[in-house]
């Protein structure tokens, strides 16, 4: 069983991850690390925003930033993550895969 302020700590790195944008912006730093510039090409949001978006990451340490000249580059600091985003699309494809067994077989031929 966990404590109360380990359940807390939980909870709050699902609500950083629960923003569809830092979810957008972890998996374009995938590949490597970027510049906010970059993100900002990448993802279409405005600068305001993917620089929010990443102090929030920063924050939780999901991110590093290394500072390069006037740049700012941007890394995954906890691979972790995508091991977690695996699971949850894992069971979001399990529940489509039951969902879509459990349809008669006119609305599986139509969706076919």
């Amino acid at each position: 069983m966990l404590d109360v302020m380990t359940l807390e700590s939980v909870a709050r790195l699902f609500k950083v991850l629960a923003e569809p944008t830092r979810l957008d912006l972890l998996q374009h730093l995938k590949n490597g690390p970027l510049t906010v510039s970059e993100l900002i090409d990448a993802t279409g949001q405005k600068q305001a925003n993917v620089s929010k978006q990443l102090g929030i990451l920063f924050t939780a340490g999901l991110v590093s930033r290394e500072r390069d000249g006037n740049l700012v580059r941007y890394a995954i600091a906890d691979p972790m993550v995508f091991q977690l985003c695996e699971l949850v699309c894992g069971k979001l494809r399990a529940d489509a895969e039951r969902q879509l067994a459990g349809l008669p077989k006119r609305a599986k031929a139509r969706r076919g």
